[in-house]
């Protein structure tokens, strides 16, 4: 049975000034990755002492060993051309952040392909492991349970499907769909096989299909937005089968954007996509974007089965101000008439760097923010 870790969180976090200076040595060549990794190394041991610090009761490595959230995959798999993304996300919400090294205006999430801009132009090909060059150190040096993320077959493909592009080398989206979820499984069986006691596949973008102009874009490049719903969640279940799943949370982040200083790109509640997506999507635990009304409300939760972890994001990560104690924990009641308390949990909505720039936080404004999700955690489940 998989664990529910009622102090959750999603992953990133800032990159400390020398991690970001010696990213930026490494663009220009001035020091060897060896040396890169090193000052990850060293920031990484620096992450995990905060998260020691919070009590949290999941690790990560903040990511960084990346240039952005999804970028393992882009590095790691072959396949990408110079374009620009089929549907459009434009951001808003966020402060201004001064772009940095491996990032873009154009690629503001750490899309799959890199900066500039990149569709699928070629049969999708993987050269090397999404996470093994992550996996390792964050086994060795984790404080109690951790997590290992990656992006979600779905996201990939919307990201990276284009019209006329990719559909030279791919008879279907659902073929592309399906190439980029066996490489995910591949990497997701590999992590399982080294210990990995929890993976988080990110980002699917379902809330993608949440809003009406969304949609027509769908429409007006000959997708039926309601069957590639369809075709993103058995892509992703796909990931999901086929392997012992005994001792491992496998669990999907539900993001609504959150590009540098902390914009977002999709609003809109569960409704249109709640039963569909909870009644089919084969994970242990899915964890929702709840910190602002952008959301809407609880009542797509009466779709979740019993037994699945939801894990309620509802303190934000796009600005420092704490949330309230009281609040929060009246907002866990409310949604306890949906789902049973036992499956309900509690985390920040989203990652505190999604981007190298990271959001509009201070280093301890991420400790403040854990250590409240940590605290609310304990009063409302006792543990």
């Amino acid at each position: 049975m998989a664990t529910k870790y009622r102090a959750d969180q999603v992953g990133s976090f800032l990159r400390p000034p020398e991690l970001l200076a010696a990213r930026q040595s490494f663009v220009e060549g001035k020091i060897t990755e060896d040396g890169l990794r090193k000052v990850q190394d060293e920031a990484i041991l620096k992450v995990i002492e905060l998260q020691k610090q919070s009590g949290i009761d999941i690790y990560t490595d903040g990511e960084y060993r990346r240039g952005g959230w999804a970028s393992d995959f882009g590095e790691a798999v072959e396949g990408y051309v110079i374009g620009a993304p089929a549907v459009t996300m434009p951001f808003q919400g966020g402060v201004d952040a001064t772009p940095a090294a491996g990032a873009n205006s154009t690629n503001p999430t750490g899309a799959p392909g890199g900066g500039g801009g990149r569709v699928i132009g070629e049969k999708l090909k993987q050269i090397k492991r999404l996470t093994g060059g992550e996996s390792p150190f964050i086994k060795e040096h984790a404080q109690g349970a951790y997590k290992v993320t990656m992006p979600a077959a779905s996201y990939v493909v919307t990201r990276g499907y284009k019209p006329g592009v990719t559909d030279k080398v791919y008879d279907s989206r659902a073929a592309v769909l399906h190439d980029a979820a066996m490489i995910i499984k591949d990497e997701v069986i590999a992590l399982i096989g080294e210990g990995v006691p929890y993976v988080q596949i990110d980002n699917p973008h379902y809330p993608d299909y949440l809003p009406d102009d969304r949609r027509e874009q769908w429409r007006a490049l000959g997708v039926d937005p309601d069957q590639a719903l369809q075709d993103d969640i058995d892509a992703d279940n796909a990931c999901l089968r086929g392997f012992d799943r005994s001792n491992v949370t496998l669990a999907m982040h539900l993001c609504r954007g959150n590009g540098a200083g902390g914009g977002w790109h999709t609003s809109g509640g569960y409704d249109r996509i709640a039963e569909q997506l909870f009644s089919q999507l084969e994970v242990d635990a899915f964890l929702l974007e709840y910190d602002s009304d952008r959301a809407g409300g609880f009542e797509p939760l009466r779709f979740m089965p019993r037994g699945k972890t939801v894990v309620l994001g509802l303190v934000t990560t796009k600005a420092g101000e704490l949330e309230s104690q009281d609040l929060l924990l009246r907002r866990i009641e409310e949604a306890a008439k949906f789902v049973d308390m036992d499956d309900l949990t509690l985390s920040p909505q989203c990652g505190f760097a999604s981007t190298v720039q990271g959001n509009p936080l201070t280093w301890d404004d991420q400790l403040r923010k854990l250590e409240l999700v940590v605290e609310t955690a304990r009063k409302a489940w006792g543990a």
